[in-house]
């Protein structure tokens, strides 16, 4: 993505009084500049939209009264009739009233989903808080991170190439065409014409997460390419454990891009058509969707933050520095329509969000690189959890009593396969016998490898049919882990004493289950032709893994592995009861026997 220069900084040069040839060639290089950058940035498009927005503009009255701005005419505009050297009255052209307010005020929109504050110093944002989704503190989570906020920029601010013309907008003091609490749906328009500077922003709040923006900026009457942004990341920045999910989120001709933090650079622009664009973190997102996606630009931002001063401004600890990622986005008239999804990334809630294109956002949800499984698990609990059961860790309990109710029949064909094997595990000991006085890397050793598969095909015997059920648990296993980190659903499910199904246990109950049960696990299976050595190191190995990986990340993760592992357990007991688990056991134990006879004589 090619970074593009400023077009709303104006060149310019001054002469110098003792040499007019100076000031001549500055005057010419300032008209040849000017022509050459409007042959380049200006097109019929950009002059009809912003000749539309200028006369629609024009049309609005200017609020009657607010309480908190001052209306003056400009110094030095010439009265409407003037006596001239000859007596008669000539017209002059009429002063524009300045709008700005003398002191802050607030704005308050408020919804069944969500309580925004607006402030007019900036028409910004001071406060975007979820009512459904809960922070660590168990309140309700404002998307505002305002440590990062007041070093990167409020939400919904204004975004320009010009570093000083940026700071020029979002400190200014607009006039609120209403102030106080609001309820949704609501439109409210924020108003400032001072210093050169005319600029208009107004927001229209429905029923659910998408705000609708309608903004404009003229500088000297020209309009100003100005982009709504979302610069400081999200309020949840500071809780998160891992920042992948930190991402910029596009889409164009109905192709979704993942940006990873790591490879956003700050400034650089992407450039019409888009259907959408935004950042987005591990469980929420801010999304502009441009009405004229042909026109539009956005913007990239990335910054970095001390995640320990964010927890506690004055810790002396040693800087964690973390990505702070925003986006802006615009029209590349100056005047801009565009909605704003921000709220949290729901598959079902985002596929219900539209764009003009007939695209919707349900792409902005990223499963990651197990994502068709991963998103078929997520259909599957979503089901569950819509017809039933309710909540999203009882869900996990009987979704993976199915899964193992269906691999059953596997586990079963497996075990025939394994007594299959030990039947024929003295004639393949024979074989490697005969072969044990070649080296590893002499040809006859394919030899008997060829005869050891000939063996198992004679009898039936399939080699990889054990290996069939872990085949299938395993991508499962992944997958789940992949989707519990980026499914806002199960960031606020509770199940007994859990309380964020994507989090850790806090008291690593499931933990310590898990390399309990993952021990009987390996204890139960019977695991014919393995070393003992081998099955005893993995007999610890397994637990070791699994314990690990349920201490410190999801327990739902561990709570699907529990679960199945008490399965497992239940199945394999049965199993083992049976008339071919008695027959597996009997042959494992006279193997044993013979192999410690073998060991003894050998001391001897």
């Amino acid at each position: 993505m090619a970074e593009i220069r400023n077009p709303n900084q104006q060149g310019g040069g001054s002469g110098s009084n003792s040499s007019f040839i100076v000031m001549m060639v500055v005057m010419l290089g300032v008209l040849l500049g000017m022509q050459y950058f409007r042959s380049k940035h200006t097109t019929p498009l950009e002059n009809s939209t912003a000749q539309q927005t200028a006369k629609s503009a024009a049309q609005q009255p200017a609020p009657a009264t607010q309480p908190a701005a001052s209306t003056a005419t400009a110094s030095g505009a010439t009265p409407a009739s003037a006596p001239g050297s000859s007596g008669k009255k000539t017209a002059a052209a009429p002063a524009t009233p300045a709008i700005t307010a003398t002191a802050e005020t607030t704005t308050v929109i408020d919804s069944e989903l969500y309580r925004i504050e607006f402030t007019n110093k900036g028409a910004a944002v001071k406060s975007w808080i979820l009512k459904k989704h809960k922070g660590n503190d168990g309140k309700p989570l404002d998307l505002v991170n305002h440590g990062l906020a007041q070093e990167f920029g409020l939400p919904l601010t204004l975004w320009t190439y010009d570093t000083s013309l940026t700071h020029q907008i979002n400190d200014a003091m607009y006039v609120a065409s209403a102030t106080g609490n609001l309820s949704a749906p609501q439109t409210v328009t924020f108003r400032y014409n001072a210093n050169g500077l005319d600029i208009t922003k107004t927001f229209s709040f429905g029923t659910g997460y998408e705000v609708k923006a309608d903004f404009i900026a003229r500088r000297d009457g020209a309009p100003v390419r100005a982009l709504l942004a979302w610069p400081s990341g999200f309020g949840d920045q500071d809780q998160q454990v891992s920042y992948n999910g930190f991402q910029i989120e596009k889409m164009s001709g109905g192709k979704a891009e993942h940006i990873a933090y790591s490879k956003v650079s700050n400034g650089n622009t992407i450039n019409a058509p888009f259907d959408y664009a935004g950042v987005a973190g591990q469980f929420f997102a801010a999304i502009f969707v441009p009405e004229h996606p042909q026109t539009a630009t956005a913007v990239t931002l990335h910054g970095q933050a001390d995640l320990e001063k964010l927890k506690d401004k004055n810790s002396k600890a040693k800087p964690v520095n973390i990505p702070v990622i925003g986006a802006a986005a615009g029209d590349i008239s100056g005047h801009s329509i565009l909605s704003v999804y921000v709220g949290p990334k729901s598959y079902t809630v985002m596929k219900a969000t539209s764009t003009p294109g007939g695209e919707n956002l349900s792409s902005v949800v990223d499963f990651g690189f197990f994502g068709p499984i991963a998103k078929g698990l997520f259909f599957a609990l979503h089901f569950l959890q819509q017809h039933g059961i309710p909540n999203w860790g009882w869900a996990i309990v009987v979704f993976t009593i199915i899964i193992n109710i269906i691999l059953l029949p596997l586990r079963y064909a497996s075990m025939k396969s394994a007594i299959k094997m030990q039947r024929l595990q003295p004639q393949m000991d024979a074989i490697k016998a005969r072969y044990a006085k070649y080296k590893v890397t002499d040809p006859k050793r394919s030899e008997m490898n060829q005869e050891i598969m000939q063996l198992q095909k004679d009898n039936g015997v399939n080699m990889f049919a054990g290996c069939v059920p872990s085949l299938i648990q395993m991508p499962l296993l992944f997958a789940m882990f992949t989707m519990l980190e980026r499914v806002v659903e199960m960031r606020d499910a509770h199940w007994f004493w859990l309380h964020n199904l994507t989090a850790a246990d806090p008291y690593h109950i499931l933990p310590i289950f898990m390399v309990v049960s993952q021990f009987l696990v390996q204890f139960y299976m019977p695991s014919p032709g393995v070393d003992p050595q081998q099955q005893k190191m993995m007999a610890f190995m397994l637990p070791a893994f699994s314990g690990y990986m349920t201490w410190n990340y999801s327990s739902g993760l561990a709570l699907y592995w529990c679960v199945g592992n008490v399965i497992m357990i239940i199945q394999q007991y049965v199993m083992n009861q049976s008339s071919l688990g008695k027959e597996m056991k009997a042959i494992a134990a006279k193997r044993a026997r013979k192999q410690k006879t073998k060991v003894i004589q050998g001391k001897r």
